[in-house]
């Protein structure tokens, strides 16, 4: 790992510990009720992705808008003083030049820029657009979760006679228990998600090392797919409006995670990213869709 990407590894992470211990809650159990209320940028639009959706959603401001500071004056505003910027990270792809280094590769860097919600702003009175929030009734989010799954490509066999929620990547089936066993339906979609966001790592969809040559509890590898998995599930529920449930054992829930981001420093920006993936390949051309509706 170079020295800039470990760095950049170590902010993030540290950034996203500090949200948890300020907030008391792991940013990925607290998704957005609605696609419009995904942080994005406002002079593109364009939704951020991978783990910054969790780092910037936790900030907890009313607007899901952010600028650069760049972006900020060129729309006649300024950040206000003492307002703390939060670095947002991107992969750039380097183009290799043979011309100057036969043995040179193409290859990809980690690199992140710093933006302020516009609550953050002054001087932007008219330039940030009223969100708003579709009302939903009881049974929309459900119904836009049975069409999520009904629409998935190439999606694993479900077998609904289990007593525990579960994806077994060598017969590529997720086994849940029946609806009805759950608290609510929210519980059970929830649980859905998770175990489906596991089956996208198979090697006929995205494809995930943890997946595909699976290692033990509490190794790396576990610990990232779950991670992957608990994130996707959050974008996913998110985008149906599912409700998450909190953890029975909360306290000890978060210490674990707690525990493990302290120890892995380049777990969370991979597992975002992978998350991201597992969640665009369920969702699909919906999810432009679904925006193009918010902007």
């Amino acid at each position: 790992m170079s020295n800039g990407f470990k760095k950049i590894n170590e902010m993030i992470t540290q950034r996203m510990i500090d949200r948890i211990n300020e907030t008391g809650e792991l940013p990925w159990k607290k998704p957005w009720a609605s696609v419009s209320l995904m942080p994005r940028n406002l002079i593109s639009k364009k939704p951020y992705r991978g783990v910054n959706v969790f780092l910037l959603h936790s900030l907890g401001y009313a607007s899901p808008f952010f600028l650069s500071f760049k972006q900020v004056t060129e729309l006649g505003g300024w950040v206000r003083k003492g307002e703390r910027a939060t670095p947002v990270v991107f992969f750039k792809f380097i183009e290799a030049d043979e011309k100057e280094d036969p043995d040179a590769k193409s290859h990809c860097v980690l690199r992140y820029y710093r933006v302020f919600n516009t609550a953050q702003c002054d001087g932007l009175d008219g330039k940030v657009p009223e969100v708003v929030v579709p009302k939903r009734s009881e049974h929309e989010p459900l119904e836009i979760a049975e069409r999520l799954l009904a629409d998935m490509p190439d999606k694993p066999d479900i077998n609904y006679a289990r007593t525990l929620a579960s994806y077994s990547p060598s017969m590529d089936t997720v086994s849940m228990p029946p609806k009805e066993w759950f608290a609510s339906e929210h519980e059970f979609w929830a649980a859905m998600w998770h175990e489906l966001s596991h089956s996208t790592g198979h090697q006929s969809r995205v494809g995930r090392k943890a997946i595909m040559e699976p290692h033990g509890f509490g190794s790396h590898e576990y610990s990232q797919e779950e991670l992957v998995s608990e994130m996707s599930a959050a974008f996913l529920c998110g985008y149906c409006g599912i409700l998450m449930s909190t953890e029975k054992n909360q306290a000890a829930y978060l210490k674990g995670w707690l525990a493990r981001l302290k120890a892995d420093q380049s777990l969370l920006i991979k597992a975002g990213c992978q998350a991201q993936r597992a969640f665009d390949y369920i969702v699909g051309d919906a999810m432009e869709q679904e925006l193009a509706k918010a902007a």
